[in-house]
């Protein structure tokens, strides 16, 4: 059946055309909506390892003193390079025999970025072997060690924060002054008190000072020290890239607008002689 002849068939075809130009429009958006899906999903579905809970805020406290040697420089360097691309936000604590704070809390983590070129060894070139570039402490901040200082500093910067509070990072070779040892014990307990998490990456400790710092910690030290001989480990996966609901909800609706015109448009067929 070729269609019903109609006398005023030329008169229909404006609408014909606008109701075939409305279904390829819908059609390439529902198109461009998929692929953006399929993309987003492919992206939501990756994961990365970090020390930091999913959607936390970080204080560093970073180990600069002078029992701190080249060793464990690239654990420093990967360590740091792990929360710069942790998308969070963050502050740091520098300290040797005394603290100060180097970021204010609430930076963005990749301000990091820049600290992470001290401590990773360049390319070789020639046959010198690589040296590790000069770092801004080393010279005259590095002393002794007062791990107490560090996290005093940023135990307060915690408490002062508004909102969430932010999970303390301490990297360290936890080599602490025998002196400063009652007062660390003091603020690690109140982290404990004032529910601050304290995270720990241990730049090579001796077995005495992981001993100390396991007990210190309490029953959930496991998860806590990060060893410097298995990077990044225990890592917290998640996520780095939320679930796309607005692409999906969108293709959903322009879903239901092509069906809906679908739905209330007869089929109309045009002789050929006027199409």
């Amino acid at each position: 059946m070729k269609g019903i002849p109609l006398v005023d068939a030329l008169g229909l075809r404006p609408k014909a055309l606008r109701t075939r130009t409305t279904l390829l429009v819908l059609a390439a958006l529902v198109a461009g909506l998929t692929l953006a899906c399929v993309l987003l999903l492919r992206d939501a579905g990756a994961r990365t390892a970090t020390l930091l809970p999913a959607g936390s805020d970080a204080i560093v406290v970073l180990d600069m003193s002078a029992s701190i040697d080249t060793d464990t420089y690239s654990r420093i360097g990967l360590t740091l390079a792990d929360l710069a691309r942790s998308r969070a936000r963050i502050g740091l604590v520098v300290f040797s025999d005394q603290a100060y704070e180097a970021l204010p809390p609430g930076v963005p983590s990749s301000t990091l970025s820049p600290l992470v070129g001290y401590f990773t060894l360049p390319k070789q070139v020639g046959g010198a072997a690589p040296a590790f570039p000069p770092n801004p402490w080393v010279r005259t901040f590095s002393a002794g060690t007062r791990i107490s200082a560090g996290l005093e500093v940023a135990h307060g910067l915690a408490l002062a924060g508004r909102g969430r509070r932010p999970t303390v990072v301490l990297i360290s070779d936890l080599d602490d002054s025998p002196s400063d040892l009652p007062r660390l014990t003091g603020i690690v307990l109140a982290y404990r008190r004032d529910r601050i998490p304290l995270e720990v990456v241990a730049l090579n400790p001796s077995l005495s000072d992981e001993t100390f710092f396991t007990k210190l910690l309490g029953a959930q030290a496991a998860t806590h020290i990060v060893s410097a001989a298995n990077p990044l480990s225990p890592p917290r996966e998640h996520t780095t890239a939320p679930f796309p609901w607005t692409a999906v909800l969108a293709a959903i609706a322009t879903l239901a607008a092509l069906a809906a015109l679908l739905a209330a448009s007869a089929r109309l067929t045009l002789p050929e002689a006027l199409q």
